[in-house]
C-alpha cells in the first residue's frame, strides 16, 4: 500500500468512525439522570421556557436530537441553508429589526446548557488551545526524561541507575496524576515558593502541570525505549557495526535508536492527542481553564452539547495523530507496510 493510498483510506474511514463514537457518547450522556434544563447549578428557565427549549433543541427526544446535532455539526445545515438563501434572509431580518446579524458556524456544536449565551464552538476556542499548550508542553518533557531513561536503562541494564528509573518509571505508572499533582503543590508553590497555584498565563504556571500530566508519559517511554534498545543492541548488525570500528555513541545513535525508537513512535500517536486535549484530573487539580474543566462540568450539568463537542475533538485528533504516526512510520523506516 503506497502512502498517499494509506492516507486516502485512513481520512474516507474517518466519517464512520466519528459517526460511532458520536452514536455511543450520545446513548451514554442520555443516560445521565436528570434534566439539563433543572439543575441547581445551571440554567434554571420557568417551566414554559424549559418546555421552549427543549423543542428547540429536541431534548424530549433521544432520536431528534440525534439526527438535529448530526445536521448542525456535520455542516449540512450551513450548506442547506445557504444554497437556499435562508441564512441571508435571517441576516436581512435582523438588519431590519436593528439586531447583528446571527454568527454562523459551519460545524455548529450548539448551545451550552449550562453557560448561558456561550456556544460550544466558543467554550471550546478558548480552552483548546490551552489544553494543546499543557498537553504539548507535557510531552516534551517526557520524550526528554523517557529518552534519558531509557538510554540509561539500555546501556548499563542491571546498574543502580537502571533500577533507579524502573522505580521511577513503575511510581509514574502507578500514582495517580492528583496525587502527583497535590504533592507538587504542597512542594513547589507552598514549601519552596516555586510555581504558582490556581494561575494561568505565564511560563511559570505552566511547568507543575505539566510535569503531573508528563510523568505516566515518560514512565511508558522509558520502558519502551529501554526494552527495545536492549534488543537492537544484542542483534548482528551491531555487533557488526561494533567490529568495523563504529564508536559506542555512534552505534547507539547512528543504529540502534532508529529501530528502537519505532515503539515509541507508536505510542506518541494516542499519547500526544490524550495530551493536547488536556488531562481531566490535571487540569481540575491545577484549575486550568482547559477542555477538561469543561468536560467535568457538562458531565455533573449533563450538558449533551458540550459533552459531545468535547469528545468528538478529541476522537478527531486522536485520528488525526494516529495517522501521522503512520505516516512517519514510513518515513523512518520505508520497509514498514
Amino acid at each position: 500500500m503506497t502512502l498517499s493510498t494509506l492516507i486516502v483510506r485512513r481520512v474516507l474511514q474517518a466519517p464512520l468512525i466519528l459517526l460511532v463514537i458520536y452514536t455511543l457518547t450520545l446513548f451514554l450522556a442520555w443516560q445521565i439522570p436528570g434534566s439539563p434544563l433543572d439543575n441547581p447549578e445551571g440554567r434554571r428557565p420557568p417551566p414554559e421556557v424549559q418546555r421552549a427549549m427543549e423543542a428547540q433543541y429536541k431534548l424530549d427526544s433521544f432520536w431528534g436530537f440525534y439526527t438535529s446535532y448530526l445536521d448542525n455539526a456535520t455542516g449540512v445545515k450551513w450548506v442547506r441553508e445557504t444554497l437556499t438563501g435562508e441564512a441571508a434572509e435571517r441576516a436581512k431580518e435582523a438588519e431590519a429589526a436593528g439586531r447583528p446579524a446571527p454568527i454562523r458556524h459551519v460545524f455548529d456544536l450548539g448551545p451550552s446548557l449550562q453557560y448561558e449565551d456561550w456556544r460550544v464552538n466558543e467554550i471550546l476556542a478558548a480552552s483548546l488551545p490551552v489544553s494543546v499548550v499543557l498537553g504539548a508542553s507535557a510531552i516534551l518533557i517526557a520524550l526528554l526524561v523517557g529518552t534519558v531513561a531509557g538510554v540509561v536503562g539500555a546501556v548499563r541494564p542491571g546498574s543502580v541507575a537502571d533500577v533507579g528509573t524502573l522505580v521511577v518509571a513503575l511510581v509514574g505508572v502507578s500514582l495517580p496524576s492528583f496525587v502527583i499533582g497535590t504533592a507538587l503543590l504542597l512542594i513547589g508553590p507552598v514549601m519552596l515558593g516555586i510555581g504558582s497555584i490556581a494561575k494561568w498565563g505565564q511560563v511559570q504556571d505552566i511547568f507543575l502541570p505539566a510535569v503531573t500530566l508528563s510523568l505516566p508519559f515518560a514512565a511508558y517511554i522509558a520502558r519502551l525505549l529501554r526494552m527495545g534498545l536492549i534488543d537492537v543492541l544484542g542483534q548482528d548488525f551491531i555487533r557488526t557495526a561494533r567490529a568495523k570500528g563504529v564508536s559506542g555513541s555512534g552505534v547507539l545513535l547512528r543504529h540502534a535508536m532508529k529501530n528502537a525508537f519505532l515503539p515509541v513512535l507508536s505510542y506518541l500517536g494516542p499519547a500526544t492527542a490524550l495530551a493536547m486535549t488536556g488531562s481531566f484530573v490535571v487540569e481540575r487539580v491545577f484549575t486550568v481553564p482547559g477542555m477538561g474543566q469543561h468536560f467535568v462540568n457538562g458531565v455533573l450539568n449533563k450538558d449533551l452539547f458540550l459533552i459531545i463537542g468535547v469528545v468528538m475533538v478529541f476522537a478527531t485528533l486522536l485520528i488525526a495523530f494516529n495517522l501521522a504516526v503512520d505516516v512517519l512510520y514510513r518515513w523512518v523506516d520505508p520497509r514498514i507496510e
